[in-house]
């Protein structure tokens, strides 16, 4: 949760024009990213559980590359990117950890 927290707060600093565009993309990376394992965490099978684990992962990647992009157009620091695809790495080896024990 305290990961989308800060995408909203770096969306919000975006210039009017990303407004559609990457900002949107960003919040529905992150929001993804939660919605997804709270999704499979109440599906019926361990099966069905990995699948929505193994979407939020690849949302991760999917955030992590559009920060960058972000951060390359300036719209954040590098300190930010820095501190968020270090929170982002943390959470995809715990995302990546959970689906490894559930699927073996």
């Amino acid at each position: 949760m305290s990961l989308v927290d800060d995408i909203y707060v770096f969306v919000e600093a975006f210039h009017n024009t990303e407004k559609y565009g990457l900002s949107s993309q960003i919040t529905r990376s992150a929001v993804s990213i939660l919605s997804n394992i709270a999704e499979g965490a109440y599906r019926n099978s361990e099966k069905d559980f990995a699948r929505f684990l193994e979407i939020a992962l690849g949302s991760t990647f999917e955030l992590e590359t559009q920060l960058i992009i972000a951060s390359k157009r300036k719209y954040i620091s590098e300190e930010s990117l820095e501190l968020t695809v270090k929170k982002l790495s943390s959470l995809q080896k715990r995302i990546y950890g959970l689906r490894r024990k559930i699927i073996n």
